[in-house]
């Protein structure tokens, strides 16, 4: 061969590798039934990540469940974590696990974070608040401790909501203890309804009733993983596992039952069994919305930007099982379309958040998680 031919042939080998090279790095087009989607993923080396929030500066907080908070700055994460965090106890499903900004962040510089601390009898969910100051969280406090504690390793619940007024929302799992869910002594398995200061609400409905612990707000739940704000009315929704089945959503309202483990559109693993009493009964709350068979949802966002017109008002919800994301049409409190995208293509979705962007922006729980953007796709 010649020598143009040869420089020829380089050329165009070189040209192809090019093109090729692009093809593999640059993210495919996902087609949903609204809107033509890319999953771009903005980092990763995040060891099993839980909870995401978004500083007004353009940083990312990131909670990893061994007991680290890191910073993603300009889609880099950075090497080392938060400073100034208390004792957390990284076991089984328990570790660091959410984190949310004060409403008023820009003044007071407050992050909440709810985590797995040891006490008396064993571990339970507690939420602490420090100032971040630079890279490191100064004054911090506990403002929240489950009681009792037990010995098992599940069931944290955890997901962290300010409301409208300012009232912070706490959701707790029954830590694989059942029963306790209805126990008016036990934070187990119950929504907790705190002042940012971790004060008691004096209108909390079990305030001054023998027996009750004045911070639950609502009980009956077996394990809250996702909760979210509804952009127009307010009100607290949360989505909690069931066992084998029965995977629910709520809306959260003062003093209401929601049935587990007395009532559950699931069964128990493995063998099949039904559990409590069936799926109704009298003085306790149906669920708005149930997946039989489980999904295993954790993370949950409505969706208000602009990025997305057509997804505007709907809820997405993450899917551990099937590794898939989940977006609820909804009328009202009446969920009337369940789409299920980006199954096993990205991982199994811990959280789900809207960015200040106007895109979603998902972590996968994985030894080497990833925080992963979802964007417009031309």
């Amino acid at each position: 061969m010649t020598l143009p031919g040869l420089l020829l042939r380089s050329l165009l080998l070189t040209v192809t590798t090019l093109v090729l090279s692009a093809t593999v790095v640059l993210p495919e087009v996902i087609v949903t039934e609204k809107h033509r989607i890319r999953a771009v993923t903005i980092a990763t080396g995040l060891e099993h990540p839980w909870g995401l929030a978004f500083l007004p500066d353009g940083r990312m907080l990131v909670t990893e469940r061994p007991g680290r908070l890191r910073v993603v700055r300009e889609g880099q994460l950075e090497p080392l974590p938060v400073q100034g965090l208390p004792d957390i106890t990284a076991r089984g499903q328990g570790g660091l696990l959410d984190v949310a900004l004060h409403p008023n962040f820009a003044g007071n510089g407050l992050v909440y974070f709810s985590y797995a601390g040891a006490g008396e009898n064993g571990v339970g969910t507690e939420v602490a608040r420090g100032k971040l100051v630079g890279n490191r969280l100064e004054n911090v406090e506990t403002i929240f401790r489950m009681t009792p504690k037990s010995g098992t390793s599940r069931h944290f619940g955890s997901r962290l909501v300010f409301d409208r007024q300012g009232f912070l929302f706490i959701t707790l799992g029954d830590r694989g203890e059942q029963e306790r869910a209805q126990l008016p002594g036990d934070h187990a398995g119950s929504v907790i309804r705190l002042h940012d200061d971790g004060r008691i609400p004096a209108d909390n409905p079990f305030v001054g009733k023998s027996g009750w612990l004045p911070g639950i707000y609502s009980l009956g739940h077996r394990n809250i993983q996702g909760a979210a704000l509804h952009p127009e009315t307010g009100l607290v929704w949360t989505h909690e596992h069931g066992p084998q089945g029965g995977d629910e959503i709520n809306v959260i309202r003062a003093g209401v039952n929601y049935g587990w483990p007395v009532i559950t559109y699931g069964v128990n693993y493995v063998i099949g069994t039904r559990i409590g009493e069936g799926t109704h009964k009298a003085g306790m709350a149906q669920p708005l919305y149930k997946w039989v068979p489980s999904i295993a949802p954790s993370g949950m966002a409505f969706y208000s930007g602009d990025k997305f017109p057509r997804w505007r008002g709907n809820l997405f919800v993450g899917a551990l099982k099937d590794r898939m994301l989940v977006r609820l049409e909804l009328d009202g409190e009446k969920v009337v379309n369940d789409e299920r995208l980006l199954k096993n293509r990205i991982g199994r979705i811990r959280d789900v958040c809207q960015g200040p962007d106007g895109n979603l922006y998902l972590l996968t729980d994985e030894k080497n998680g990833r925080l992963v953007r979802l964007e417009p796709a031309p």
